[in-house]
């Protein structure tokens, strides 16, 4: 059944509603789908609607309910705000790309991808054979398992050429998870109330992250290609930084892959003031039309500073990354990485070299590739038919998202939430900007749960957008 016909029956039960007691439960789902003549997806709809205007409670188990006014006292809090005192810095919100929602919404919004993307056969059967050993039970070495210090430095030594010295398995240091790499990075390698380069837009995460270190953080300007070199000099000529942080291949959001001479450009002007790029090639295994090339492999100088995650390609389970550095700041890092959490789990360690050293782990990425590939192409077409006035600079190459434009009059809170009223959830693009945003985005994940739903998430959009632009006041996106 269609929006309008659940539009129809919230506002006939928000007239019932309006003369019922508090606490008066609603018809059950069956009767209200024979009454309607509405099918229980329609009928659900409604009833959604509904909660999210607060006007009634799902109790599970038991049925829907008349909301009761709430006249309790509220806590209070205030003497918290005397013993914690004014905050150094006011950390960004709680990204949305990490909220979990009902399997019955159209999940668009998240940044992993889904558990029909995962090599779960090859995970389950690592956490079997990794219980029975000793890694179970055993304190592994601060800088990680040794084999898979081994493995991160073969796989970045394998793209060097030659000529070039490969990183040694000592250059590496096992990290739980890139969002503690890079909380790492930020702290050891710039340091509180010193200046931090990021492209812009960026990784949420990473801007998380700078907050936490206390880092000043300083936006360069990316494109569809990636930073403007230009902005770039500017920016090391005028702040007197000594690090850039940057997704050279399929930046999240923007899907971006530096083409070689800017990868040669970046590393020239990193080389010649003395600074540190952090790259962060999270999206290692998501190639689709292109292989990723890390910067890294180009440098022999200690200038990069390569931080690669297994989380997102393996399993969020397997909360495994590593950065591979040279030099002091190597120590420096290992010195910050034994501070904040000693070492990382033996087991996840065992795990994760399992899973990527079975000859099986190929054969996954390789079809991994044209799943990707076969999403990507189809929310972006959903998107080209159903939302005409978002614009796509092109289809990324890699990754798991698709960066939308949308006219800069877009409300975007506005946008979100008649979206969510209609049953799907996106990302606004604003928290991916490390200033004010520059435009109005959705950061749509097309790698997420049921792709068959992509057309109906776009329509959705598509309507919701039509009504803004229409001056219609806010609600369920009408049907077409």
């Amino acid at each position: 059944m269609d929006h309008d016909s659940s539009g129809r029956i919230a506002a006939d039960l928000r007239s019932w509603i309006a003369t019922a007691a508090p606490g008066t439960r609603l018809p059950a789902t069956r009767a209200l789908v024979a009454r309607y003549g509405a099918s229980p997806v329609t009928v659900q709809k409604a009833l959604r609607a509904l909660a999210a205007q607060g006007l009634v409670e799902s109790r599970p188990g038991v049925g829907t309910f008349v909301r009761a006014a709430r006249t309790a006292r509220p806590n209070d809090y205030g003497w918290q705000t005397a013993a914690l005192g004014t905050p150094r810095d006011r950390p960004p919100r709680p990204s949305i790309t990490l909220r979990t929602v009902p399997n019955d919404m159209i999940a668009l919004h998240s940044g992993y991808p889904d558990r029909e993307l995962l090599p779960e056969r090859l995970v389950r059967a690592a956490f079997t054979r990794a219980a029975r050993g000793g890694a179970a039970v055993a304190r592994p070495p601060a800088a990680g398992l040794p084999e898979l210090q081994e493995w991160f430095a073969a796989e970045l030594g394998a793209a060097m050429p030659a000529g070039l010295a490969p990183p040694a398995p000592g250059d590496v240091v096992v990290l739980p998870g890139s969002q503690s790499g890079l909380a790492t990075a930020f702290r050891a390698l710039v340091g509180p109330d010193r200046p931090l380069l990021l492209e812009s837009p960026t990784y949420w995460g990473a801007i998380a992250a700078a907050a936490r270190a206390g880092v000043r953080v300083v936006p360069v300007p990316c494109g569809p290609h990636g930073p403007d070199p230009d902005a770039l000099a500017r920016a090391f000529e005028q702040t007197g930084a000594r690090a850039f942080f940057a997704q050279p291949n399929f930046a999240n959001p923007t899907g971006a892959q530096w083409p070689p001479a800017l990868a040669g450009r970046v590393l020239d002007l990193v080389r010649e003031h003395g600074a540190f790029l952090i790259e962060d090639d999270w999206a290692h295994g998501f190639g689709i039309s292109a292989d990723p090339v890390p910067v890294a492999a180009r440098d022999d100088g200690g200038h990069v500073v390569y931080l690669r995650s297994l989380t997102k390609i393996v399993s969020p389970a397997v909360r495994v990354a590593a950065i591979v550095a040279r030099g002091p700041a190597r120590e420096r890092i290992l010195a910050d990485v034994q501070a904040e959490s000693m070492y990382v789990s033996g087991l996840l360690q065992a795990v994760a070299l399992d899973v990527v050293t079975q000859p099986a782990w190929r054969t996954h990425l390789r079809g991994l590739r044209h799943q990707l590939a076969a999403r990507r192409d189809l929310l972006a077409g959903a998107l080209a038919e159903h939302v005409p006035a978002a614009r796509l600079e092109g289809l990324p190459p890699g990754g798991l998202n698709l960066w939308v434009r949308l006219p800069d009059t877009t409300d975007l809170p506005r946008l979100a939430g008649d979206c969510e009223a209609a049953g799907v959830i996106v990302a606004a693009g604003d928290e991916w900007f490390p200033a004010e945003p520059t435009g109005r985005y959705l950061r749509l994940n097309y790698a997420g749960p049921n792709p068959g739903a992509f057309p109906d998430g776009a329509r959705a959009i598509g309507r919701a957008l039509a009504r803004q632009r229409a001056g219609r006041p806010a609600g369920p996106p009408d049907q077409d």
